[in-house]
């Protein structure tokens, strides 16, 4: 069984050759190796070209800049494998990943095949965490994902309740499937777009199967990402999302993810605000307290906040909420640092 593995590549000259070497060295030999390559402006480009001359598994494309979704949307349009799997390039997995994801396409006869990550910290002194998702099966047939994952797919009524962990990096997928399903993914997505994906091609899977306690996706994480300072277009960004993951959900009708779909926006509602706090550098308390209020009077937070169900709220966020709807936003802003740690 062959599989195409597509790297969407922009500016990662100092990553790139970790990412493709990993992928060179798979147990799995045979692989096509798409290098998509988004309009770089550093070496990036070149660095693809070399490596491809090198092996004749690697394929070049290079494209004018469209972000990542429409770069791996590139490497999905020339791959030919029954199967693709995604890397980010500044990524690295383990030799034995596309092998292992195989076996079990292969055993199952799987439409998805999922496995788990490793943060990466370039912090060396922050420890290395792992992710995957919340499944209690190795294998799922249809009728098993309409009726114990759809409930809880995006929200299992917690905070942080997703079932599925939303990247594409840590999932084979049918080729036929992606693409089916690649005109749900819209290339202004920049905040959850991998979800867009995951969540289409999950309404339409037959079946599925899961490595549990395998991470063998190296998922790297600079200081700047974590560091990095407050965005105040986060809330158009995730309500872009939202309303494109209700669209894909009304499309194809298989199950009602309103709730789950309220829920999972505003538990990134709150963690906005949580942003507007912590990282909104040397702002005054009154500019934050300002942000707070922008955020928690906006439509379509005031909607989800009304309509959410969410029975497994820990203590501190039930809290939280009901400062907002107080309109106490100083008092929120005095708190979060204690609640939304």
């Amino acid at each position: 069984m062959r599989v195409s593995v597509i790297v969407a590549v922009y500016n990662v000259e100092n990553y790139l050759k970790q990412c493709v070497d990993s992928l060179l060295a798979q147990t799995k030999e045979d692989l096509e190796i798409i290098l998509v390559d988004d309009g770089s402006t550093d070496s990036s480009g070149q660095i693809c070209d070399n490596y491809a001359r090198e092996d004749e598994r690697i394929l070049v494309v290079h494209k004018e800049n469209g972000g990542l979704t429409s770069a791996w949307k590139a490497g999905v349009g020339v791959s030919t494998s029954e199967y693709v799997g995604f890397v980010d390039s500044d990524d690295w997995v383990d030799s034995d990943m596309y092998e292992k994801l195989c076996v079990s396409a292969e055993r199952c006869h799987s439409d998805i095949v999922i496995c788990g990550l490793v943060y990466e910290y370039e912090d060396a002194s922050r420890p290395r965490t792992t992710e995957t998702s919340r499944l209690d099966r190795e294998y799922y047939s249809r009728g098993q994902i309409v009726s114990e994952l759809y409930p809880k797919l995006l929200n299992n009524g917690s905070f942080f309740g997703r079932t599925i962990q939303a990247a594409r990096v840590t999932k084979l997928y049918r080729r036929k499937l992606v693409e089916k399903n690649m005109k749900f993914c819209r290339n202004e997505i920049v905040v959850g777009e991998d979800l867009q994906l995951t969540f289409a091609c999950l309404c339409d899977a037959d079946s599925l199967s899961f490595l549990p306690d395998y991470y063998p996706y190296h998922y790297r994480i600079n200081a700047g990402s974590i560091t990095g300072s407050y965005d105040p277009g986060y809330l158009k960004k995730i309500t872009a999302t939202k309303r494109q993951i209700a669209w894909i959900a009304k499309v194809k009708n298989v199950y009602d993810f309103s709730a789950q779909i309220e829920n999972d926006f505003l538990i990134l509602a709150i963690m906005d605000i949580r942003s507007a706090i912590v990282r909104s550098g040397g702002a005054k308390a009154g500019q934050i307290i300002g942000e707070i209020r922008r955020i928690c009077t906006n439509p379509e937070v005031k909607k989800t906040l009304q309509s959410h169900r969410m029975p497994d709220k820990p203590l501190s966020v039930r809290i939280y909420l009901l400062l907002i709807r107080l309109r106490l936003y100083p008092v929120c802003y005095l708190l979060g640092r204690i609640f939304l740690k």
